[in-house]
């Protein structure tokens, strides 16, 4: 029997076959068919019907169960919906195990969330540092505010963390995000963010 993270290892291996076959197009249209509009049905019902108060739950539950050692912070105010994942076991699995097949795991999650917030009306600001650390904020489409919350709302932004920004750390980003085509890539931006 496979244990629930040696799964990610094939989830991994699936990635990088399928951009190989069909480049970043097929491998974008797997995560937005078979992750947001198959596996994670329960995820856009509950965001289409409640809205903050349903992605409140759907993460609630979720990071409970997947990291149970509070490895995660969540702060909502009104209008934002923050998560800074401070350890994510999928990701660390992968890390621990030597375990690179796909360019950038990470962008999974961009692929199937992005597309659920745009058909509900909602954008993502975003950043991972490809070491099992990253930062979310999900805000209506229509608010013109983008000003990452960070350390002001919760006080456990991941960015204050020394190992957000090692030595060869990129951090990838996605301003008013609703996919990964919006990503960029710069190793200062951590650290701006921050000034």
């Amino acid at each position: 029997m496979m244990g629930c993270y040696d799964f990610c290892a094939h989830y991994e291996w699936t990635f990088a076959w399928l951009e190989r076959m069909g480049g970043q197009t097929l491998l974008r249209e797997y995560w937005d068919a078979s992750i947001h509009r198959d596996s994670q049905r329960h995820a856009h019902e509950l965001i289409a019907k409640e809205g903050f108060e349903g992605m409140a739950k759907y993460w609630g539950h979720t990071l409970a169960e997947e990291s149970p050692d509070a490895g995660y912070a969540v702060t909502r105010l009104p209008g934002v919906f923050r998560i800074d994942m401070h350890n994510c076991p999928s990701k660390g699995f992968l890390l621990r195990n030597g375990v690179r097949h796909h360019n950038d795991y990470c962008d999974h999650c961009i692929g199937w969330i992005g597309p659920l917030m745009k058909e509900n009306g909602y954008v993502i600001d975003h950043e991972h540092n490809h070491a099992g650390q990253c930062w979310w904020e999900m805000r209506h489409a229509h608010d013109a505010s983008h000003a990452t919350l960070g350390a002001t709302a919760s006080g456990q932004d991941v960015r204050l963390r020394p190992e957000w920004m090692g030595p060869d750390t990129t951090i990838d980003r996605f301003n008013g995000a609703t996919g990964p085509e919006f990503k960029t890539s710069d190793p200062e931006i951590a650290l701006q963010a921050l000034d």
